[in-house]
């Protein structure tokens, strides 16, 4: 029988006989040695993990969104509350979509080739596509809904966008849109959700609107229906949303409930009681006071400018240079939006917030470089202008053969926003001692009566620019009159040509070049008064990180990337990393 030799001990066991062997009063020290050596090995591996490691996003977790009001149209030709357009984003994709730097990037389509002349928009789809019940998406179905957005019997929301279009199906993944004249901002109408044609295309046009199809959708976006729950009455109560893998980016949350308020109480109580995890429908006026602990506020402008236009033609005073500069000037814009919007809106100076700062930079700029009051500063260039204060403390000038009296008649909405910015405006007017009455009108009187005959004096208003801040309805001179929007009859051949480059040109750094010319010129002649953009504001839970939320168009638009949220996660080393694709 063979005999196997000893193996030796290993190095600790060694090491821990020589510490039992040694003399007592040694063998204390020689334990603490040892201690003190693994305690420091550990600590470095947990330092080297902490400075190494990184956080992967891992699929799985829920997330809860709180909406106020009812889904009736989740339907991408019909959406128009912001209930539906929520939904919509998140049950549909588009040819397009806003990735997290704000850029628009193909989703649906594997390419879009513009024609040299811009009228031709040549696109291919991804033939890797499927709706939510396993149909594939092709270009009838583009086709389909671009149709149907065009159909005026259905009376779309979208349809002004997408009149005098010609849409041709080339083959089962391939379309073109063909445009009657150029325009580059059109592109933006790609992100429009694409509906299901084998699902629709059975109903009239007449029925549409009445089908079942609206409240319990088929998309092809990053998570489809699972569940609807109804009340008594038949209304839809929540939504449970699941992961749909087929996306183009697979989703990271395995699932969405949506729940539905009547009332702003009993959403304000469920997020108090973190009930929801997120909401974008808390009032401003109090959503700096709604904010649990664990949550945070994301805030992003939105592209809608406030401005006062001046009409010239029934104002002399206006007409005035330094007057106009006085009115500018006394404003206290970071004043108005802290009392009118409550914080949430970002102040501006120029027709786009996105041109607002390069101006602001400007050395000629006087606001830019003065340390006087608003108030002050507004004297000053009265004075200067010719201006004189009368016994009564009006501003008074001889413009022609009249003696003329800064006064102003400011008409608006009487919607609360408008109500209040209306006032706080006429407060500082008035500090500066300008004469002010403001008129408050009915939405559609003041569209009839006040907007599309020009009869005002100032008007204060917003205007919806979109992601393309396209300046041409609102300032070129072909759009005086109605049904233009340049209310302020404003004409300028620079600007004119500007903002016609701006319509055609694609390279997206030269149109923004085109538009901020535009701007500053505008800005420096002072047609109206810009004053703010308003912000979104989106309560949600530290637990869920978003992706980020950069030039949107609208609220719902904070979705666009609702496939890279996540809420479970794993930190690991780089070298041992798998991306969750």
């Amino acid at each position: 029988m063979a005999i196997q030799p000893e193996s030796s001990p290993s190095l600790i066991d060694r090491f821990l006989h020589i510490i039992e062997s040694a003399a007592a009063s040694d063998r204390f020290l020689l334990r603490l040695a040892l201690f003190v050596v693994i305690f420091s090995g550990i600590w470095v591996l947990y330092s080297l993990n902490i400075q190494h490691s990184e956080d992967t996003p891992t699929y799985g977790g829920d997330v809860i969104e709180g909406v106020l009001g009812t889904p009736r149209y989740v339907n991408p030709v019909l959406a128009i509350t912001r209930a539906d357009q929520d939904l919509v984003a998140l049950l549909y994709s588009g040819l397009m979509k806003i990735d997290s730097k704000g850029d628009l990037v193909n989703e649906i389509a594997d390419s879009i080739t513009i024609s040299d002349d811009g009228l031709t928009y040549n696109i291919i789809l991804r033939n890797d596509i499927t709706f939510h019940d396993g149909t594939p998406l092709t270009a009838r179905d583009v086709v389909y809904t671009i149709q149907l957005l065009q159909d005026p019997e259905l009376k779309s929301p979208q349809r002004g966008n997408w009149t005098d279009i010609i849409v041709e199906e080339i083959g089962e993944y391939e379309l073109n849109i063909v445009l009657e004249e150029a325009y580059a901002p059109f592109i933006e109408n790609l992100t429009i959700g694409i509906m299901p044609a084998h699902a629709w295309s059975d109903l009239s046009v007449e029925k549409l609107p009445f089908s079942q199809l609206n409240t319990e959708p088929i998309g092809s976006g990053p998570y489809r229906l699972e569940r609807a729950l109804r009340d008594t009455s038949g209304l839809v109560s929540q939504y449970t949303l699941a992961a749909f893998p087929e996306h183009t980016t697979a989703p990271k949350i395995s699932q969405i409930q949506v729940l539905f308020y009547e009332n702003e109480e009993d959403l304000l109580s469920a997020l108090a009681d973190k009930e929801i995890e997120a909401t974008a429908y808390i009032p401003q006026a109090i959503v700096n006071d709604n904010i649990p602990r664990g949550y945070t506020l994301i805030e992003e402008a939105l592209p809608r400018t406030f401005a006062v236009f001046f009409n010239q033609n029934r104002s002399a005073a206006l007409r005035d240079t330094a007057a106009r500069e006085a009115l500018t000037a006394a404003l206290d814009r970071d004043e108005l939006i802290a009392k009118a919007f409550f914080g949430h809106g970002v102040p501006i100076e120029t027709p786009t917030g996105k041109a607002g700062s390069q101006l602001e930079s400007s050395d000629d700029t006087e606001e830019s470089v003065s340390t006087s009051t608003p108030t002050e500063l507004a004297i000053e260039i009265l004075e200067e202008g010719g201006w004189e204060q009368n016994d009564l403390g009006v501003w008074e000038k001889e413009i022609g053969d009249d003696t003329v009296a800064l006064s102003i008649t400011l008409r608006t909405s009487n919607a609360p926003l408008f109500e209040s910015l209306s006032g706080l405006i006429a407060q500082q007017w008035e500090t500066v001692g300008v004469q002010v009455t403001t008129e408050q009108f009915e939405q559609s009187g003041l569209i009839g009566s006040v907007i599309r005959p020009r009869d005002f004096q100032a008007l204060l208003f917003g205007h919806d620019l979109s992601r393309s801040y396209d300046l041409y309805p609102i300032w070129h001179s072909s759009q005086q009159s109605d049904p233009g929007l340049n209310v302020a009859q404003y004409a300028n051949i620079s600007v004119d040509e500007l903002l016609e480059e701006a319509r055609v040109e694609r390279d997206e750094d030269v149109r923004m070049s085109a538009l901020t010319e535009a701007s500053q010129i505008i800005a420096e002649e002072k047609p109206a008064i810009f004053i703010a953009q308003p912000t979104l504001t989106y309560i949600i839970s530290d637990d869920i990180t978003t992706s980020d939320i950069n030039e949107i168009s609208r609220p719902a638009d904070r979705f666009s990337n609702i496939a890279e949220w996540h809420t479970e996660s794993d930190s690991l080393w780089p070298m041992f990393r798998r991306d969750i694709e």
